[in-house]
């Protein structure tokens, strides 16, 4: 089975040393709380359930799966206990408001919670993430009464919430949604309709499960412009949350899927289902997306988290296994053969999953810090800003994040060898729960059309620009003074083709609209190493410098340099081959007829 360790050191490295989050909790009302021996506290506790209690859980989790019978579902042995002791340990509402039952503490706080429970159970983290994203949907878009009866349940952790958005007949294409809301006197609407993929939608944690529902009120316009937003309730409740009967929801069947077993992800079926409307009418999908852009930069963390699992596991294998004589050299003498640590391909794989997961955490936890100003924004203007900064770096952070958190389990497969495509060392499961990050909360495809297509060309590069000048101003600043020059200098480069290749591949759309369809993977992933190699050439200006001051942890600063070398040396050159690809023409990818797809 797999093994899970708090990787407390580096976590600790990116929020004091390399982002400050101190200096960033002082200009926020909530961060006053935020000291650091809090912060150091609370990923020290974090980081102790997630290693004790979650991570046993994990494999066994996804053996057992979850059960369905009539309607009820059972999640696996143990899943439930620790629920109890989540709610237990006031862990739901950390970074909520203390009027709503919350702690009051920093949004950003949150996620080394969600990255430290990510990691050690992806499955059994799903039923509190999906709370998370209903409860910010609330606290943004709810009237006082809603917050008052759902979102202290929510903080309190008693209650549950989900996302129900899919439906069988549409999937991302939300404009062609049939579920209906007829309004009722007394202000509710009745809810008809059936959705699919709704991950915790049924479980035996909470004793009522809060749905946030997208449908559609009677002559509503068509398309997106007519999806209204509603609260739906398991259960039904007095106004002071005293549960009375059961509200027309159901949960139909789950689904029986490649991974993430633990979790069940289940087909609803709403019959007269009394709902309230969350936000303004025909302002459904807008709402959503507070919603769902929680969900994503949690599906980047999931990202982080097959990276980070991977490379835990597969060190101590390649450490331990012995296979071979090292090309250049015997390395174990005592031994018929050398650790498979010292041949280079393994050692690729592994710094790979390294470089990874220590740069998407240095992402991840930059992008939480917009997540803060969005929340505790002076005026509508800087709320709008934050949100939209945050808002261009979500497919990045989303795809990129996803699919080398995909690729890092597969490499971890390989070190392995054989013993990797069975389960008891828990390679595959990796793999398998992380493949559908690539594909939930819109695949990567749809990621890279909404960054191509509606943060830099509807955005009139805006967004895009601003991005680009910090990459500039960091570039050159330590170009002139930094100490790892040759990253900063890279960093320049390739930032000046992104934006060569971005402008020549616009200016070809505006003759064949297919071109920015057929540019927009390697849009997206161009765009993912650049920001990766952003981080890495900070981490490496923050470990020369520490080593210059001749700190004692010279090990842990070493280490970041020579993985920031890698990365610069064999991950970040990849971007040259989407750029190219970025630019090739259109033709190799829509010239073929369709019957020509047949002919085999």
């Amino acid at each position: 089975m797999t093994v899970y360790k708090a990787p407390v050191r580096d976590i600790n490295f990116v929020i004091n040393e390399l982002l400050d989050f101190n200096a960033h909790y002082q200009t926020i009302p909530s961060g006053a709380e935020a000291t650091p021996d809090m912060i150091e506290a609370i990923t020290a506790e974090a980081a102790k359930f997630a290693e004790e209690v979650l991570a046993p859980l994990n494999q066994s989790g996804d053996d057992q799966g979850c059960q369905w019978d009539d309607g009820v579902v059972t999640t696996p042995d143990g899943f439930k206990e620790a629920y109890q002791m989540w709610i237990e340990g006031g862990w739901q509402g950390l970074s909520h408001p203390v009027e709503y039952g919350g702690q009051g503490l920093p949004m950003s706080m949150g996620l080394i919670k969600s990255e430290l429970v990510g990691t050690a159970n992806w499955s059994w983290g799903m039923y509190p993430g999906l709370s998370l994203g209903a409860m910010n949907t609330l606290y943004v878009h709810g009237t006082e009464e809603q917050k008052q009866l759902y979102l202290t349940k929510l903080c309190e952790g008693t209650w549950t919430g989900t996302m129900c958005l899919t439906e069988a007949h549409c999937g991302s294409d939300l404009g062609q949604m049939r579920c209906k809301a007829d309004p009722q006197d007394d202000g509710s609407y009745k809810i008809d309709g059936t959705k699919i993929f709704i991950s915790a939608g049924e479980h035996d944690f909470a004793e009522n499960i809060i749905h946030i529902v997208l449908a559609r009120t009677p002559g509503a316009p068509e398309g997106t412009k007519g999806i209204s937003l509603f609260i739906v309730p398991k259960f039904n409740t007095s106004e002071d949350g005293t549960i009375t009967d059961r509200n027309g929801v159901k949960c139909g069947s789950i689904e029986h899927k490649m991974g993430i077993h633990g979790n069940a992800t289940c087909v609803m079926n709403f019959d007269s289902a009394t709902g309230y409307m969350l936000g303004k009418e025909n302002e459904g999908l807008n709402a959503m997306f507070t919603f769902m852009n929680t969900a994503r930069i949690g599906t980047a963390i999931q990202g982080l988290a097959a990276s980070e699992l991977a490379y835990q596991n597969a060190l101590p294998y390649a450490l331990d296994r012995y296979s071979m004589r090292s090309l250049s050299g015997v390395k174990n003498p005592e031994k018929v053969a050398d650790a498979i640590i010292h041949h280079p391909d393994v050692r690729r794989m592994l710094l790979t999953a390294k470089a990874f997961a220590e740069g998407g955490r240095a992402m991840i936890y930059d992008a939480a810090k917009y997540s803060d100003r969005m929340v505790h924004a002076d005026s509508q203007e800087d709320r709008d800003a934050a949100e939209n900064e945050l808002g261009f770096l979500t497919p990045i952070l989303k795809a990129f994040l996803t699919e080398t958190g995909l690729e890092s389990a597969s490499n971890a497969m390989q070190v392995f060898g054989g013993h990797g495509f069975i389960k008891e060392h828990g390679m595959e499961q990796i793999y398998r729960d992380a493949r559908i990050a690539t594909l939930y909360e819109g695949t990567t495809g749809i990621q890279a059309m909404d960054l191509i297509g509606r943060k830099v060309v509807l955005d009139s590069f805006k967004l895009y620009g601003s991005f680009c000048k910090k990459l500039y101003k960091f570039g050159f600043k330590n170009l002139i003074s930094g100490k790892r020059r040759g990253y900063s200098a890279k960093l320049i480069g390739y930032t000046l083709s992104w934006n060569w290749h971005t402008v020549k591949m616009v200016a070809r759309a505006s003759k064949n609209r297919d071109a920015v369809g057929a540019a927009s993977y390697d849009f997206l992933m161009y765009s993912g190493y650049l920001s990766m190699a952003y981080y890495w050439a900070m981490m490496a200006e923050v470990a020369a410098a520490k080593l210059a001051e001749g700190s004692s942890d010279k090990d842990f600063y070493e280490g970041k340099l020579e993985t920031a070398e890698f990365y610069f040396s064999r991950l970040l050159p990849r971007a040259k081959g989407h750029a190219a690809c970025m630019n090739s023409s259109t033709d190799s990818v829509m010239a073929m007829p369709l019957d020509r797809f047949t002919t085999r």
